[in-house]
């Protein structure tokens, strides 16, 4: 499994049917589950929140908590369920994950941090890694950062995805610390640089296949998240482009039309069209007509037969 591109772990974007819609799109970079808390899968719907199609493998789970036990059990329960890698979530800024003492205010405790680690990884036997941020607050992101990564990758954490800005706990807004916060890829560069022995995958403010090559002469491995959402056709060439695969990029009504079974199969089970069309917003960006295309396909929730309207559109529509 290969950490060489991936696609963000991304709250209310990356559930099943948009990791399916982007599946189609590249069949070699690694996608992540929204994040989960350890104790949502323990105590409340687990097959729910944890089923997936297996045409999104290669696949990972991403977990938020900061009990070593009960990330342990959500663990195993996850690697019953085939994910191929649990990721820890040591990166999110926001209130409600604050006062929940996990994600980033979590880089403030090595120590916890490791522990949890070292509980999940002796718990399964697929890999453990942790997403997390170049430091938060006034956290010196040099000396701090370093033992952080020491600490944790003691007790046997190979992979970091590092999130190039800090994290300000208060005063900022989840999406403005996705903005604000300064990138300093640098910083990752060196990290990569000290810890050589270690898989370093650099994340934030990507948004071009150009820009990712960039970054991997310098880390083994490039995330991307809101770009990928808002602009999925990038998706269309990371197989050539980053995984020097055969070209097997399509056109927009070719991915549509790879769309349509799965559509198919998911509303006759009771799940509202829009549901997964939602996903595919972006794949409309910058082409003529792509507001109406939109406003047309949240129509198709009120339709008497969304399936036959979509495929209405496609045959209608030349994208």
């Amino acid at each position: 499994m290969s950490h060489r591109f991936s696609i963000a772990p991304m709250m209310d974007r990356t559930d099943r049917h948009c990791r399916y819609f982007h599946r189609l799109l590249t069949s070699k970079s690694l996608l992540y589950t929204e994040m989960l808390h350890s104790n949502a899968i323990i105590k409340g719907n687990t097959n729910k929140l944890l089923s997936y199609s297996h045409d999104e493998h290669p696949l990972a789970i991403q977990l938020g908590g900061s009990d070593p036990k009960s990330l342990a059990e959500a663990s195993v329960i996850s690697e019953e369920y085939g994910y191929k890698e649990i990721n820890l979530n040591v990166g999110c800024p926001s209130s409600k994950v604050q006062k929940g003492r996990f994600g980033a205010i979590l880089m403030k405790e090595p120590k916890l941090v490791a522990k949890c680690v070292s509980y999940m990884k002796n718990s399964v036997s697929i890999p453990v890694t942790v997403k997390c941020r170049i430091g938060v607050d006034d956290m010196d992101q040099d000396a701090q950062l370093d033992r952080f990564i020491e600490e944790v990758s003691s007790e046997g954490c190979n992979t970091f995805i590092i999130h190039a800005r800090k994290a300000w706990l208060k005063g900022l807004s989840p999406r403005d610390n996705r903005e604000i916060p300064p990138l300093n890829y640098e910083r990752v560069y060196k990290l990569k640089d000290k810890f050589h022995h270690l898989n370093i995958v650099i994340n934030g403010g990507i948004k071009t296949i150009e820009e990712s090559l960039e970054h991997l002469n310098h880390v083994d491995g490039v995330m991307v998240g809101r770009e990928a959402y808002d602009n999925p056709l990038m998706l269309n060439s990371i197989d050539k482009e980053i995984y020097k695969e055969t070209d097997n990029s399509l056109s927009r009504t070719e991915i549509l039309i790879k769309l349509l079974p799965y559509i198919r199969s998911e509303v006759n089970k009771g799940t509202k069209i829009t549901h997964v069309t939602r996903h595919i917003m972006g794949l409309f960006r910058g082409f003529h007509g792509a507001k109406d295309i939109r406003k047309y396909l949240v129509s198709l929730n009120n339709a008497v037969n969304p399936v036959d309207n979509f495929k209405f559109f496609l045959k209608e529509t030349t994208l």
